[in-house]
């Protein structure tokens, strides 16, 4: 019995576990931070998946003002089916369709090609998540500026094809889904929902893409679409009472267009100004207080 027991602890000795389990795995010794993007890349220019990327914006947001706008359409008509779905069907269809816009086309990417070591800078949808990521150094001026217009006609064409739809009378009966700011609100209510929700969706990107975490997980950049899409409808939820929910400059100014009254371009730049604070502070705050990339430089 004595001596089976030594052999046991002879067997345990040798054959010790070696390979850490769980969070102990997780590991950064091999990671290396990529070089930011520089503002201008000449060489993009002249890529074809440069401008590959930029028509995936544009079918994208396409695709994303058509389905929610058509469901904010629906949820409005009343007696409908739709309309028993009420806020949380209108926060379901924005939710629903980041999500499965950012999983089909957050791959599209030629960065890797420049030496960059930033996979994931497609799928944004949104002007204000290209601007945090723009100063973040995730992407050049160029592409940033690229995504945007073609965000934003995207939108513009997405709205007027509801529009086709739905027809010019009860499209307008129903504001065309555009983004206004409620009665008994502030414009500084607006205002600050709008900062707070788009920091909310813009630091969840920088964590969901964050390439360290890709490189020490490897599920990260599957599940990168879940929290991204369940952000913005939780977003939903929480500020279509108050301003409809922007947090997309995009997607309030394609409405606006093609609505085209005076009530939508009244609290237009709540619409833009809110989003890009927020989502200026969301990259300042994952980059210097969650990374600390500038003192890990600095060191």
């Amino acid at each position: 019995m004595e001596n089976k027991e030594e052999d046991v602890k002879v067997g345990a000795n040798k054959f010790s576990e070696r390979q850490p389990l769980g969070t102990a795995a997780q590991t950064d010794k091999d990671y290396k931070e990529p070089p930011p993007a520089p503002l201008f890349e000449p060489g993009e220019l002249k890529s074809w998946s440069f401008y590959r990327a930029g028509i995936a914006e544009f079918v994208a947001t396409f695709l994303f003002l058509y389905i929610t706008i058509l469901t904010v359409m629906g949820v409005n008509r009343s007696p409908s089916k739709c309309s028993s779905v009420g806020i949380q069907g209108i926060a379901w269809a924005f939710g629903g369709m980041i999500f499965a816009l950012v999983y089909c086309t957050a791959g599209i990417s030629d960065l890797m090609k420049f030496g960059l070591g930033w996979v994931g800078t497609g799928g944004h949808i949104n002007p204000a998540v290209t601007f945090g990521l723009f100063l973040a150094r995730k992407l050049s001026l160029t592409r940033a500026v690229f995504y945007m217009v073609m965000q934003c006609l995207g939108a513009i064409c997405g709205a007027g094809v509801v529009k086709g739809f739905e027809g010019g009378a009860r499209y307008e009966m129903y504001k065309g889904g555009a983004n206004i700011l409620s009665s008994g609100y502030t414009k500084g209510s607006g205002l600050g929902a709008e900062i707070v929700g788009t920091f909310v969706l813009v630091y969840t990107v920088f964590s969901a893409t964050d390439a360290k975490r890709n490189a020490r997980d490897s599920h990260v950049p599957i599940l990168a679409p879940l929290p991204i899409g369940f952000a913005v409808f939780l977003v939903h939820l929480a500020t279509i009472p108050i301003t409809g929910t922007g947090i997309n400059p995009a997607r309030s100014l394609g409405a606006a267009v093609i609505f085209n009254k005076d009530v939508a371009w009244d609290d237009q730049w709540i619409f833009w100004v809110g989003p890009f604070i927020g989502a200026a502070l969301a990259a300042v705050y994952h980059q210097i207080v969650i990374r600390a990339i500038p003192f890990k430089t600095r060191a």
